[in-house]
């Protein structure tokens, strides 16, 4: 498996991680993003740690740090809220609206017959996503989601409850169905680093999306 890079200086990189790959090994074993690691020290002596996550099936920009204070001070920017983050989704449904804001609060809930996932709870954590719809074709929306914050599954929790469409093949908050991985990319990234020049990182529309009649927006 190749991984192409999108960004590359002295204390970063941006890969573009393809949906289906994990970024931890499996109980299970199987291939993981740390496979990969050894060859993306591309010269360096240490090898790049990732700076924040990506789930298994969400593809895209995924900001790797080349040295322990590039990892601290892009790991603070993330927590701060200065990281601009845009994904691509695919929803499983049509909206009425072209765009808005989400303001759902999440929280783990977790039960021995199904695992955890999140839930959409008063008490929980403060989540907000900005979206916009880019075209729809079949049934189906493209979806452009700018989340503020970043919970984990924030965005495939919100276009379930907050959009009342889940993301097409979500087999934890949608159906599974139409699709052989949860539909979601991570488009762009920009990470601000004070005076020195943001870290900037596009990822093109993977093949899966544009095999379901979508082109990049």
């Amino acid at each position: 498996m190749k991984i192409d890079i999108l960004f590359e200086d002295g204390e970063a990189l941006v890969i573009d991680k393809p949906g289906g790959l994990p970024l931890d090994r499996p109980r299970a074993g199987g291939p993981c993003l740390e496979d990969h690691l050894e060859d993306l020290k591309l010269g360096f002596q240490r090898a790049p740690a990732p700076v924040h996550r990506l789930d298994q099936d969400t593809s895209g920009c995924l900001l790797l740090a080349r040295n322990p204070k590039a990892l601290k001070r892009f790991s603070a920017a993330f927590e701060e809220r200065l990281v601009e983050k845009r994904y691509l989704g695919i929803v499983a449904g049509e909206l009425t609206e072209d765009e808005g804001k989400i303001e759902l609060s999440l929280s783990k809930v977790s039960t021995a017959k199904s695992g955890w996932r999140m839930i959409p709870a008063r008490k929980g954590k403060p989540a907000v996503t900005h979206w916009r719809k880019l075209d729809s074709l079949n049934g189906l929306t493209l979806v452009e989601f700018r989340p503020e914050t970043g919970r984990t599954h924030q965005i495939r929790v919100h276009a379930a409850s907050g959009l009342g469409a889940p993301l097409l093949g979500d087999p934890v908050y949608g159906t599974g169905k139409g699709a052989p991985r949860t539909m979601l990319h991570a488009a762009g990234l920009t990470v601000p680093r004070g005076e020195k020049l943001p870290i900037v990182a596009e990822s093109p529309m993977p093949a899966d999306f544009t095999a379901l009649g979508f082109s990049d927006a």
